[in-house]
């Protein structure tokens, strides 16, 4: 077969116009005769009428002449069609409604995963938000993201309480510690609490013996430490220890304070305090041989104003509780670099002067 296309193409090259009429009528005779011993019409595939509209389309309306293995009609349509599905494909565009705008579909998940709010709820929110869409465009956003199209309902997770709460919530518990005393080694106590947004973390003196009563009286020093600004102690997480009692509680109340009592065997719902009071461990305490509730609120005075103050943390993009703003650039003038240092240098704070 390749031999007869050469020999085909070796013809038409070295013919003159005249020469290439009459081969054309010979070609047209014999593709006649052979369509004359075929019963029925021709069947061709998809690429092989695709290859025959590409061959006719520059011979423009001569085609009809030539035409013969369908009807004039039917292969002017193959052409129609082929000129159809090409514009279809330059606009890209699929069957059916268009999709809504980008920027629709990320405001409605947006207000879906931020709210919990239902189709309606979200299709109000953007009507007056001044966007035009159908509820049903909504329903099909939340769908096509795998988001529920109802509003949720029943309690709140303790994560959405953790997150609404944070500014003025606390979490308190107790930080135990072995001490010498002339009587030997004693446990201490210490009522540590830690706010959860801003992971400021105040003490209360320690004591060898927290009952209830000790442990009432520390709620009005505690409020009086904790302040009345924006992050005011509104809410406070404990966990079940036998220390905390009806008292506790009814002192809080007493100076508008929730109390929130966590289950038993629950350490993750306390972690801030919990992680607060391993870092005191850690970066402090166990450093020292501690000689007394004395010594020991001295040690644990000296390192919460170090954390609240000088040690910066990931958790609230390395700033610190009570916050000092870094520098936004290195300053172009010279700078030093100082050290400060707390409990014999147990505790170090760096910061910059000018040189």
């Amino acid at each position: 077969m390749p031999n007869l296309f050469r020999r085909l193409f070796d013809v038409l090259a070295g013919s003159t116009q005249a020469d290439l009429r009459r081969q054309i009528q010979y070609l047209k005779a014999e593709n006649e005769v052979l369509r004359s011993k075929i019963d029925g019409p021709v069947r061709v595939t998809p690429g092989e009428r695709s290859r025959l509209v590409r061959l006719a389309k520059p011979l423009e309306s001569a085609i009809k002449a030539l035409v013969s293995i369908v009807s004039p009609q039917t292969f002017l349509r193959w052409i129609r069609d082929a000129d159809k599905r090409r514009v279809k494909k330059k606009t890209g565009r699929k069957p059916g409604r268009p999709k809504s705008p980008e920027q629709i579909r990320r405001l409605v998940l947006r207000l879906a995963k931020e709210t919990g709010w239902g189709y309606t709820r979200i299709l109000g929110e953007l009507k007056k938000l001044g966007v035009k869409v159908s509820r049903s465009t909504v329903v099909n956003i939340l769908k096509d993201a795998g988001l529920p199209t109802g509003p949720e309902r029943g309690e709140a997770t303790w994560d959405q309480f953790i997150k609404s709460h944070a500014k003025t919530l606390w979490a308190c518990d107790f930080l135990r510690h072995r001490i010498v005393t002339t009587w030997g080694f004693r446990d201490a106590y210490t009522l540590v609490f830690v706010n959860v947004a801003t992971r400021r973390a105040v003490a209360t003196a320690s004591t060898e013996h927290p009952d209830a009563a000790w442990v009432a009286a520390q709620v009005p020093l505690f409020k009086a430490a904790a302040g009345d600004g924006a992050t005011e102690c509104r809410v406070l997480t404990r966990d079940s220890d036998t220390k905390f009692g009806r008292p506790f509680d009814e002192a809080l109340r007493a100076h508008d304070i929730t109390p929130v009592r966590l289950p038993h065997r629950a350490p993750n719902l306390n972690a801030h305090v919990e992680r607060f009071i391993q870092t005191v461990q850690d970066e402090c305490l166990d450093k020292f041989i501690v000689l007394g509730t004395r010594h020991l609120d001295h040690l644990i005075a000296e390192f919460i104003e170090h954390y609240n103050r000088e040690r910066p943390h990931s958790a609230i993009k390395f700033r610190t509780p009570v916050d000092r703003p870094p520098p936004l650039r290195l300053a172009v003038h010279p700078v030093a670099v100082r050290c400060r240092t707390r409990l014999g240098g147990v505790l170090r704070h760096y910061y910059r002067v000018a040189a």
